[in-house]
């Protein structure tokens, strides 16, 4: 007979615990142990697992290991092989995150159907009736893509080790339960335990795993923090649902850099890849008005140019309103502290409301310089050319600090048509011989941007 017993694991990192505690001792987090009960799996139980096929391991020295040899193939998604580092690598196990409704299952399904090798695509979830509704709407055909709906994952690995697929997608992985362990599915044991056997499978087989996960309200994957190490890779499915594009950002990435995005427009027929983001960025009004200006920003590694709106009008009620869209509050507080101290402008008694057009949320320092140029333009109502951009850090002295990456802003302004662009004067990197036609202008202070674009003092 199998051995039962209840235990406390906490629901952050996955430590257990025979009795409850208030602090978790290995990551701190507080009031983070849920009880479980798990049953241990008895000799001849452990013996019907799948034994790894691959000889074990001995120590070999570093340097006789060879480099640079890892095999990637493409996935038929090049924003999701930007994101993965130039393609996807066997063996790996790929963990996608995101919102529901963001559009998870969606892409996945989108990249099974694009192959053409055998993909199992596994649904804990859906019906195969319901897979295959979205699949018509993909308007994408893939014979070799095998639906298989089951959430024993000693059963998925049986078929998967049959099948011996290019692909394994499992949907979702809150979903799946290991028949070792009597909790309810989604519970820690059973999300950690899955894992880890879906890992020793694809370690084993060179099978590429991809792994859906959900969200807590937090924005954090659910279940337990030791689920993110145990996986090789953990992409971030973000967006907006009153706005048609998603980014696919990488948190983690054992092949690769985590700093590459992947862009996508969700519509009827599935996830549409952009190929040039400053096209959902961009307003598309040929008309210029007060208020705006255009920010020369980095998401990434990849130059973006977002259209920042501002708002300046006078308080009608006591207390002045102070509202972003996109954009750290703090921050737009601490830049209007900047223009009063530095420029002279009067934000005191002034409604003040920034929004970054197209909805993205951004942290890039460099739109400091067209966020204060736009707040400018809003309260002495003038009205800034579409074809200037702005790159610039503003710094609490009112200096323009230099910003990274300066060159690749400059060529994505050239390459959009942009005619002039405003940076910081101690940017060392920016070209002093511009081969690009766009128009440099370097500043030290915000009394240079009130001379140059406004033409104050």
């Amino acid at each position: 007979m199998a051995k039962t017993k209840t235990v406390f694991f906490c629901s952050n990192c996955g430590a257990e615990s025979p009795k409850w505690v208030g602090k978790c001792p290995s990551c701190g987090e507080w009031n983070t142990y849920v009880e479980e009960t798990v049953v241990k799996a008895n000799t001849t139980e452990k013996n019907t697992l799948r034994k790894s096929k691959k000889p074990k391991p001995i120590p070999i020295s570093i340097d006789s290991i060879e480099s640079g040899n890892t095999l990637r193939y493409k996935t038929g998604s090049k924003e999701l092989d930007r994101v993965l580092g130039g393609g996807l690598v066997p063996g790996s196990i790929i963990l996608v995150g995101g919102h529901p409704g963001i559009g998870k299952s969606t892409l996945l399904l989108q990249l099974a159907l694009h192959q053409r090798k055998t993909v199992l695509y596994v649904s804990g979830e859906e019906s195969a009736e319901q897979i295959k509704m979205r699949a018509l709407r993909i308007n994408k055909s893939n014979p070799e893509c095998l639906i298989y709906n089951e959430t024993d994952v000693s059963e998925i690995v049986k078929q998967a080790d049959q099948l011996s697929p290019s692909i394994l997608i499992v949907d979702s992985i809150q979903t799946v339960t290991s028949p070792f362990i009597d909790s309810a599915a989604g519970s820690v044991s059973q999300v950690r335990e899955c894992t880890a056997e879906l890992q020793r499978f694809a370690k084993d087989t060179n099978i590429p795993t991809f792994i859906i996960g959900h969200i807590t309200k937090e924005g954090g994957i659910a279940g337990p923090k030791v689920l993110e190490h145990i996986v090789d890779v953990v992409l971030q499915f973000e967006g907006d649902q009153h706005y048609s594009y998603r980014i696919l950002r990488s948190l983690k990435n054992r092949f690769g850099s985590t700093d590459e995005l992947g862009i996508y427009a969700m519509e009827s027929t599935g996830m549409r890849e952009i190929d040039n983001p400053s096209e959902l960025l961009l307003s598309q009004n040929p008309e210029e008005s007060s208020g705006n200006a255009i920010a020369a920003t980095l998401e990434g590694l990849r130059p973006l140019m977002i259209e920042t709106q501002a708002l300046v009008s006078t308080a009608i009620y006591g207390t002045p309103q102070r509202s972003a869209t996109g954009f750290d509050l703090r921050r737009l507080s601490m830049l209007l502290a900047v223009l009063e101290k530095r420029g002279g402008f009067m934000f005191g008694q002034k409604d003040v409301f920034l929004n970054m057009a197209g909805g993205i949320k951004v942290s890039d320092p460099a739109i400091d310089l067209a966020v204060i140029t736009s707040l400018i333009s809003s309260l002495e109502d003038i009205s800034v050319s579409k074809k200037w951009c702005f790159a610039g850090e503003v710094g609490l002295s009112g200096e323009i600090r230099p910003v990274s990456r300066v060159e690749q802003r400059i060529q994505e302004a050239d390459r959009l048509g942009f005619e002039k662009i405003f940076i910081s004067k101690y940017n060392t990197k920016a070209p002093s011989k511009n081969k690009e036609k766009i128009k440099i202008v370097q500043l030290a202070k915000v009394e240079d941007l009130l001379e140059e674009v406004f033409s104050i003092y």
